[in-house]
């Protein structure tokens, strides 16, 4: 029978370490060390968030697989002992389906599933490619050095799931500011929640006219759940801000950071630029996935019935952190899982989660990632940061880890 026991990393309230921890500062790509110490001590830790509780810290892949795989870790974050990422976060609600477990979860996700769907998507890509060079075309023709991430990064992801909801791209500085005021860490809850009604009454706006007005959109689609009666506008609200959070904001970020990874690593960079295998474009992408992650923080849950990982009880009402970028650096499942090789096999990462809860919107960011990573390097060969690394505006300061600004030359 197994037994509760306090590993090396949490003997005492002194030892318990702090989360999240910092990054090292000319490491802007790896995990942050403390991570990296904990996983080589075991699968599981104590750690002490900023409100002095002291959840689970999952570090090890399979234990992460196994624990967002069981129906006793609760997405809720109402459940007791759910680790909450901050105060700012306390009275927010929920964000749609992500945030609820089955069948609810189940019964809100099914309303959006079919536009995702891969040959739903794989029917986007010619769009995709003449949105890409398009933007790229624009750049060259324009005076550089250019930041990459307003002149290409964030637009790319942005004109795409404007498209699909029907949200209006003129539209878009509106949702962008607002998003980033969202997932910045030092806003304060009045900033915050300004920031989410603002977009949340766009939306429902949006919405309204739907119900008089439908088109051949995904906000259409929602509100016609809402006209049927399976969602309220609240709800139907709520979902649309979270694929429009998700749709532009996660894609955006891996651009970039896989962009700044790829000039750090030139022969890395010149395999994918050389290339016209769609083959190994979509093992680079992969391995981007598995390398850099965007979800610092950690996919989180409260345990509803003790669970018991790897010979240890995990107790009812205690919460649970899978930071996904350590698993994916698991010596047990990636050889050498500190070095950047788009040859490898990475599709086992974590990068999107795993299990009911896993992201609905994967293949359209893969898709995405395919498109930009085939096709920037290959047009600009030449391209090049134009500062140093260190120089360089990384998102420390926000939920969704990325980098600010990007400045390259050619």
């Amino acid at each position: 029978m197994a037994e509760t026991v306090a590993g090396p990393a949490h003997d005492g309230a002194d030892t318990v370490p702090e989360f999240p921890m910092p990054r090292a500062s000319r490491c802007p790509f790896d995990p942050p060390p403390g991570l990296k110490e904990l996983q080589e001590q075991g699968p599981l830790a104590k750690v002490r968030l900023w409100d002095g509780s002291e959840p689970w810290l999952v570090t090890r892949y399979a234990e992460q697989r196994a624990v967002l795989g069981d129906p006793r870790a609760s997405a809720d974050t109402d459940q007791p002992g759910y680790p909450t990422k901050a105060s700012a976060e306390a009275g927010e609600g929920k964000l749609s389906f992500i945030m609820m477990d089955d069948p609810e979860h189940a019964r809100l996700r099914r309303m959006v599933t079919a536009p995702f769907a891969i040959r739903k998507v794989e029917a986007l890509r010619p769009a995709v490619q003449r949105i890409v060079d398009g933007l790229i075309d624009d750049m060259l023709a324009g005076p550089g050095p250019v930041d990459l991430v307003e002149a290409f990064a964030l637009p790319i992801p942005s004109l795409v799931i404007c498209e699909l909801l029907g949200v209006p791209y003129d539209d878009h500085a509106m949702f962008q500011d607002n998003t980033r005021t969202m997932v910045r860490t030092t806003a304060t809850p009045e900033e915050r929640g300004a920031a989410t009604r603002e977009i949340a009454g766009y939306l429902a706006g949006q919405i309204a006219r739907r119900l008089t007005d439908p088109k051949d959109d995904l906000l259409s689609g929602i509100a016609g759940r809402v006209a049927a009666g399976e969602l309220t506008h609240g709800q139907a609200t709520e979902m649309a801000l979270l694929l429009l959070i998700a749709g532009h904001e996660t894609t955006a970020n891996m651009i970039t950071l896989g962009t700044a990874a790829l000039l750090e690593h030139p022969d890395q960079l010149a395999l994918l630029r050389d290339t016209d295998d769609p083959k190994l474009v979509a093992s680079a992408v992969e391995e981007l996935l598995r390398y850099l992650h965007i979800t610092h923080l950690g996919r989180r849950r409260a345990v509803t019935e003790d669970i018991e990982i790897a010979g240890q009880v995990i107790r009812a009402g205690e919460g649970v952190i899978m930071v996904n970028e350590i698993g994916n650096r698991d010596p047990e499942v990636f050889e050498d899982p500190d070095r950047l090789d788009i040859t490898r096999d990475a599709r086992r990462h974590v990068a999107f989660g795993f299990g009911v809860h896993q992201c609905l919107g994967q293949p359209l960011a893969r898709m995405e990632l395919q498109v930009v990573y085939g096709t920037l390097y290959r047009r600009i060969p030449t391209l090049r940061l134009a500062c140093a690394l260190e120089d360089v505006k990384f998102k420390h300061d926000a939920f969704i880890y990325g980098i600010h600004e990007l400045p390259v030359a050619w």
